[in-house]
């Protein structure tokens, strides 16, 4: 428009807008690029309703508005909480309201090496050592296995979706295109929790490692307070200055960002791989069986084992938030997501097999294990490099990580489940700059505070819930959105799926009538081959990727997630109770009404019109 503005200067132009089939005849007189006037020759038309709506809806309104709209909650409530959008509204209308667009400059390479980036650093540095220590012993590498078939079965799911609904607002779109509103908005604020959370873990794990590197003790680098409650009275201002640093690059550009991660990702695939070698080299195997054999705590250790390090799969859904800075979405993402869950499956395990060969699991440090059991072979020099690699890996994944945080919370944002504000993107710099500033604030002021040992489990918990949901929705939207069955036999199979997961999930943890196991194990087998054989699946011509073999990939991995959920520690379930009961009062007190003004008022002013607004190509003739 601006464009057509430098064209006219300062005069008076007459000109024809075609709409979607409707013309209408308009004069506009304007006198600078910001200040102008619409005058239509004819006033009642489909078009002049649709610039109305297509008009911000305002957000100023006065505390006894507020009241009595809140009065209106319950038909809020089932007004949205089911409310669904289409792919292309996603796409197109709503992806409009951040103002400008993000900037397509990433390729596949850059999305594997963000996918490598975003998890390698994280599992092997932060949750090895603790798991191997108390829960799984020198198993810990069969508990990354577990882990990463659970995590590429998931990650199979992520890309259909990202794959066929290229935006970036990962799973938070896709169930809400799926399953309405509500159910997105409680994925999407579990996200963000789990993102800020392990940033803020990940980077105070990145204090422990760089004192090893320079031959500290971390102690002496952070500020013990007296007075705060054990756990959060360690005050780690280095993890501070690393996400206040990231998140000012990360304002910057994605592209530069994405050449930064790049170039440090390289950096850690030569560090793994001198670890591995080293570890091999250096260890024996007799450290795998001794003491108390490979799996000292049994089958149980390494089954709750991988519910923990399943932490390290964090990262590859944020490969997924890229989708509107891909040059070629359909293509790229597949590398991106599948590859990167791939190759950090080996890494991981071979990183772990290298550890438990080098010291037996009982001489292994909890906070750096990988530094301290060189110590203990007399490698004092390969301490160092490890401290000093292993905190260039965790730059890296908190760099991926935070870049994934801000664009689930813009895309958030432009559904006005929050603030409109953090939906903005920058016209410059084409990043979420207001998202990456307040998420950024958030985590510094987490990793400021908070031992790590409070955080990993709430962020297992959040993780496997978002993934199951993701299944979920992409067995639905498969054989009821594309292939258009009756919804009713979907849901029945889905029901019946989580409930026999969870029967064999809570007799498998209470360790009672193992006679359970193969029932409703043999019970989810059954009904999934039946539903297969009576419900059709038909796949779009236009498909340019899907997930094979449907619907026994998502069946796996809902059954996994709910698995690896139920192996997590009671405590772990208060603290998401607490979490879950705070973002729905939000919901309710906010979320629903924003949404409710933003969406129902645009069908009051005139719900014909809607659909134009949402794919409608505007012919502009200057007379």
């Amino acid at each position: 428009m601006n464009n057509l503005f430098g064209v006219l200067g300062h005069s008076k132009a007459e000109f024809v807008l075609r709409c979607e089939g409707h013309t209408r005849h308009f004069s506009l007189t304007q006198w600078t690029t910001k200040q102008f006037s619409w005058k239509a020759k004819k006033h009642s038309s489909p078009f002049t309703t649709n610039m109305a709506t297509i008009q911000s809806t305002p957000t100023n309104i006065s505390f006894s508005n507020y009241l009595q709209s809140l009065s209106r909650t319950p038909h809020k409530l089932r007004k949205r909480m089911l409310a669904t959008w289409t792919p292309d509204q996603e796409l197109n209308q709503v992806r409009l309201r951040s103002g400008a667009d993000m900037i397509r400059k990433l390729k596949w390479y850059d999305l594997l090496a963000l996918g490598l980036g975003g998890m390698l650093g994280v599992g092997v540095f932060v949750t090895t050592g603790p798991v191997a220590l108390k829960i799984s012993g020198p198993s810990v590498f069969i508990s990354y296995i577990i882990a990463g078939i659970s995590a590429l079965l998931s990650s199979l799911c992520y890309t259909e979706f990202s794959v066929q609904i290229p935006v970036a607002g990962g799973a938070f779109s896709y169930l809400r295109v799926t399953f309405g509103e509500f159910v997105g908005y409680f994925a999407g604020a579990n996200i963000l929790m789990e993102y800020v959370l392990s940033n803020a873990a990940v980077a105070r794990s990145f204090t422990e490692y760089l004192c090893h590197a320079v031959g500290e003790n971390p102690i002496s680098w952070r500020v013990e307070v007296d007075g705060l409650v054990e756990g959060y009275n360690k005050l780690d201002f280095p993890a501070v200055a690393l996400i206040l640093l990231l998140t000012l690059c990360l304002c910057h550009s994605t592209k530069e960002s994405s050449i930064l991660n790049l170039i440090m990702t390289v950096f850690h695939l030569i560090f793994f791989g001198f670890i591995i070698i080293a570890g091999f080299y250096k260890g024996s195997t007799k450290n795998l069986v001794e003491p108390g054999g490979l799996a000292p705590f049994g089958v149980k250790g390494v089954l709750d084992g991988a519910a923990i390090v399943y932490f390290s799969y964090i990262g590859y859904d944020s490969v997924s938030t890229m989708a509107e800075e891909i040059q070629n979405p359909a293509k790229s993402l597949p590398v991106g997501i599948v590859g990167s869950v791939l190759v950090v499956t080996g890494l991981y395990c071979l990183m772990a097999l290298a550890l438990c060969v080098l010291v037996p699991f009982n001489m292994i440090d909890k906070d750096a294990s990988f530094s301290v059991a060189f110590e203990r072979i007399s490698w004092k020099w390969a301490s160092n490099v490890v401290g000093a690699g292993a905190s260039l890996g965790i730059v890296a994944s908190l760099l991926v990580a935070m870049l994934g945080q801000a664009r689930y919370l813009c895309v958030i944002g432009r559904a006005r489940l929050v603030p409109s504000w953090l939906a903005k993107v920058n016209s410059s710099t084409g990043t979420p700059l207001n998202a990456t500033l307040f998420l950024g604030l958030c985590t510094a002021s987490i990793a400021l505070f908070t031992e790590l040992s409070i955080i990993l489990e709430i962020i297992s918990i959040s993780t496997l819930l978002v993934f199951y949901l993701v299944a979920n929705a992409l067995i639905y939207r498969r054989y009821v959105i594309i292939s258009h069955n009756p919804p009713s036999q979907t849901l029945l199979f889905l029901f019946l799926l989580s409930s026999s997961a969870i029967g064999f999930s809570m007799s498998w943890k209470l360790e009672e009538q193992w006679w359970a196991l193969p029932v409703f194990g043999g019970f989810m087998i059954a009904t999934t081959a039946f539903f297969q054989y009576m419900v059709p699946s038909i796949c779009q011509p236009n498909e340019e990727w899907s997930v094979p073999f449907m619907p026994w990939p998502a069946v796996t991995s809902i059954f996994l997630n709910v698995f690896l959920m139920t192996t997590l520690k009671t405590l772990s379930f208060q603290r998401f109770g607490i979490w879950a009961c705070l973002i729905t009062l939000f919901y309710v007190l906010y979320g629903v009404h924003s949404t409710f003004r933003a969406e129902e008022m645009e069908v009051d002013v005139g719900e014909s019109s809607r659909p134009s607004i949402q794919q409608s190509k505007l012919d502009i003739l200057v007379l």
